[in-house]
């Protein structure tokens, strides 16, 4: 009883099941590090006051930092101490986010752009005016001295965004190792049915990261960025104003925390395991050994596991590495995945960095709730979606062409529910002077002129920054001054203004002609239609993850066993560099071109945009992703014919062996056609 108690402890605590677990805790780290900086992007962009097109170049460097080290370390990784190689890229990752929040505490306070002096005394008579403040146009608009601005600059670290692209760039060298290794090591030593399980298991976990991710942003996107350093009653917006700055700094400390705990069990895990099953046959590794699926699908390559395992000097490492690189890319199933996924990555980059935005902007969000439903929807719709794709490949024990079918399935369901969401948008928010004329006549005008109106020329009133206030008639203007208000009173948050000339043009003169800090909220119909986009949105989500292990499965299939840790280390590669970087810089560019009003910087210059408008962003960024999404499935449909194809051939050549077999057998006069004759269906059945 005791040998089997053993054998059974033995069983449930195997390493592999140690690394599997240890991976899972890994991707969920990373994947939280990820979905966070996602969800930062606003927060970093107005902390720093950046364009959309530079915050790309922030997210994309993430990818830079793989693409630095990525090629190595798939090739000669695959020759080394896999999981150790893993812990010390926890490590550089967690380096990398402590490195990132290093800004917030070698820079001064955020001070956000303001109109005017908002007085925060305790008094409730009328303390301010508006209108007739100690001001003019320009000493307002003038521009300022040279010098002065960068002195100013200095002083006020507006460059400190350079600490989070490289922070984010390390965070990129150090989670390298994760993929080729981690996934090669799993599929090496465990059974081959059990591959695509533990796949949907780590992907699942892994989705749970940027759920956690998404919710941590959300939450510190309430909390002001310098809490604890501030008097937050001095402050007059909220986290719903487009200036506001969360503490975005506290997630990535809590990131790199984690990322340190999960480190830790690699280091103490072995450089190969027996192979899952056969943990008594032998104690030789089972590192290179090819599986039937594989040799059925993937026979035109003689493997000789031993001679290649004997490859271990640098020397012959080095020598080996292009011949392997042209034996992987004349392999045309592998390169025609490589193209695919490239494709399809870049529709899905461009639309996670900038979706928080996307919701803010057209469907009148706060970048908090933007975050919260991002994470408590869409996220678990991913994560169930991997997991259903998994087991729909264990379930009906589907081949290489099978698993093909369910992701060119998924791939056309989630481009259909993204083509509805084109239908259920909201309008531009009514801004006096950008997308509104002041006597209440639909325009849309970036021009600083128009929101100048006769109502309040006379008050001198500055047009480049972005003060809002919300109208009792629910029409927003850029400042108290904008408005034409001649009065105010309260205090901080609560400041309200009055008798302002210019909501009594759209009024009746009995009408309340007052306004509060901050922009107003959009019509209730655009509630309405935001539902709607969740739900076509976290459908579609659900339905592209279902194609994600199958996915995984075909490009795993479609490689020799030997070249599997530098086939996923060129994807990575590939796939980063020209699906990771280019489309937040590229779709931020174009996003930026939709721009209404843009902000002010402390020192002058250009801030972070304001205002978009709301129907060019929705055309640019649907039309951007909309249109790759075409682009993927057509490569999809391309890709399937070349398997189906390939498989055919395949199935022709197993016959004529077994043709030939029988024919022998029948010449012997041995009677065994039955046989083979149910060998050969079962053959074909199994491999397609």
């Amino acid at each position: 009883m005791s040998v089997e108690s053993k054998k059974t402890c033995e069983g449930c605590c195997s390493k592999l099941k140690l690394f599997l677990v240890s991976l899972a805790f890994m991707y969920f780290s990373k994947a939280f590090g990820g979905g966070y900086m996602k969800s930062s992007i606003t927060q970093i962009e107005r902390r720093f006051d950046i364009p959309s097109s530079l915050i790309g170049v922030i997210d994309g460097s993430f990818e830079m930092g793989n693409l630095l080290v990525i090629a190595f370390v798939s090739y000669f990784g695959a020759k080394l101490h896999r999981p150790r190689l893993i812990g010390i890229g926890c490590l550089i990752m967690a380096t990398g986010s402590f490195i990132v929040a290093l800004p917030h505490f070698l820079q001064g306070p955020y001070k956000y752009e303001t109109s005017m002096s908002h007085n925060t005394q305790v008094n409730g008579s009328e303390n301010l005016l508006p209108c007739l403040s100690n001001h003019s146009l320009t000493e307002k608009d003038e521009t300022p001295d040279v010098a002065a601005t960068k002195a100013c600059e200095k002083a006020a670290g507006s460059s400190m965004w350079i600490y989070v692209f490289l922070g984010n760039m390390l965070r990129g060298i150090g989670e390298t190792p994760s993929m080729p290794l981690g996934i090669s090591y799993l599929d090496d030593f465990s059974r081959q049915e059990n591959t695509p399980f533990y796949l949907a298991c780590i992907y699942t976990t892994g989705m749970l990261g940027p759920m956690a991710g998404f919710m941590l942003g959300s939450y510190l996107a309430k909390t002001y960025v310098d809490i604890g350093f501030v008097d937050l009653d001095s402050i007059t917006i909220t986290y719903k104003d487009s200036r506001w700055v969360g503490a975005w700094w506290l997630g990535f400390i809590a990131n790199g925390a984690l990322i340190l705990l999960a480190s830790i069990p690699f280091f103490f895990l072995p450089k190969s395991l027996p192979k899952q099953g056969e943990e008594d046959s032998s104690n030789k590794s089972t590192e290179l050994t090819s599986w039937p699926e594989q040799e059925n699908f993937l026979p035109d390559e003689n493997q000789n596991a031993e001679d290649k395992e004997k490859r271990v000097t640098f020397k012959e490492m080095v020598k080996d590495f292009i011949p392997s690189l042209k034996r992987l890319f004349r392999n045309t199933i592998f390169s025609m995945i490589i193209l695919t996924n490239l494709v399809a990555v870049n529709a899905f980059v461009g639309m996670i960095t900038f979706i928080p935005k996307f919701m803010e902007q057209i469907y009148g969000q706060a970048a908090s709730r933007a975050n919260f439903i991002i994470g408590i929807m869409n996220l678990p719709a991913v994560a169930l979606g991997f997991i259903t794709g998994g087991f729909v490949l264990k379930r009906f024990k589907l081949g290489v062409v099978g698993a093909a079918r369910v992701s060119i399935a998924a791939s056309l369901g989630s481009f259909c529910m993204l083509s509805l969401q084109g239908f259920f948008h909201c309008g531009n928010a009514d801004v006096a002077g950008l997308t509104v004329a002041y006597e209440g006549v639909t325009q849309v005008s970036n021009n600083p002129s128009s929101l100048l109106a006769p109502c309040n020329t006379g008050c001198s009133c500055s047009v480049k920054h972005w003060d809002p206030v919300c109208a009792y008639n629910g029409m927003t203007y850029a400042s108290p001054c904008l408005a034409g208000c001649q009065t105010s009173t309260g205090t901080g948050k609560a400041m309200v203004f009055h008798n302002c000339t210019c909501i009594g043009i759209s009024v009746t003169p009995a009408a309340n002609m007052s306004a509060v800090l901050g922009q107003c909220h959009r019509r209730s119909e655009c509630d309405s239609k935001f539902k709607i986009y969740m739900a076509l949105s976290v459908l579609g989500a659900f339905i592209s993850a279902c194609g994600g292990t199958p996915g995984y499965i075909v490009l795993l299939r479609s490689i020799q066993p030997d070249l599997k840790s530098l086939a996923l280390g060129m994807q990575t590669l590939i796939v980063r560099t020209l699906g990771g970087i280019p489309p937040p810089i590229y779709f931020g560019a174009l996003i930026d071109q939709a721009c209404l009003k843009w902000g002010t910087k402390q020192c002058g210059g250009r801030g972070a945009c304001r205002l978009y408008n709301a129907n060019m962003f929705r055309l640019t960024f649907l039309g951007l992703v909309i249109g790759l999404s075409i682009l993927a499935n057509m490569l999809w449909g391309v890709l399937y014919v070349k398997i189906v194809k390939k498989q055919k051939k395949l199935a022709l050549r197993d016959q004529a062996k077994e043709n030939g077999a029988e024919g022998k057998r029948l010449s012997n006069g041995h009677a065994h056609i039955n046989i083979v004759k149910h060998r050969e269906e079962t053959n074909n059945e199994s491999t397609i």
